[in-house]
């Protein structure tokens, strides 16, 4: 029997934010990434929502023992539902494949008192970079909605849990797709 594996389309696309055996790209079919929030968190975070037409990149990786409670911990704000048949890999196996997503109905849009964490996107985008180079980074931002919601550069001093040191590069690029993008960032007060 093999070990069960999550799609990850966010955070956990960047490496050093887990420790999940065996991660290799995927793709995700009949998803889009939208920022979202919900009364579980203070901020917007990325969910993902049913979309026919559209695809995403993401990361695939194993849950040891199908042990899922560190992960669903860690993703306490979604549900965990079934991907399969929706995820394309590399894989010889068929594993079970699970993707968490914020409950639509528990979603609204970010907002000035709920807004983006830059720590957080950035965190994202290092992912993507490292896995996708920068055409997935491009891939990231153009397959992800809600960026009407402010962003706050919260980089001097970072509220996203998971936050990663990133290089002068990496935060040139972030800041050039939000630019792109006419995204609003607001600066940490």
């Amino acid at each position: 029997m093999c070990n069960p594996y999550f799609f990850g389309y966010g955070s956990l696309v960047n490496l050093a934010t887990h420790d999940y055996h065996d991660p290799q790209p995927a793709k995700l079919t009949g998803w889009r990434r939208t920022w979202a929030h919900t009364a579980l968190r203070e901020v917007a975070f990325l969910t993902a929502i049913p979309c026919g037409d559209s695809e995403i990149d993401g990361l695939i990786a194993a849950v040891p023992g199908g042990d899922w409670q560190a992960l669903d911990q860690r993703e306490y704000a979604y549900d965990r539902l079934s991907a399969n048949g929706s995820v394309q890999h590399g894989l010889e196996a068929t594993p079970e494949i699970s993707v968490y997503a914020v409950p639509q109905s528990a979603q609204v849009p970010g907002s000035v008192k709920h807004p983006i964490l830059l720590s957080y996107l950035d965190v994202v985008v290092q992912g993507y970079e490292q896995v996708f180079g920068q055409a997935g980074v491009a891939a990231f931002f153009a397959s992800t909605d809600g960026w009407e919601a402010p962003v706050l550069d919260d980089r001097a001093a970072p509220s996203y849990p998971r936050h990663q040191r990133l290089e002068a590069a990496q935060m040139k690029l972030v800041d050039h797709h939000l630019d792109a993008l006419g995204a609003r960032v607001v600066v940490a007060e």
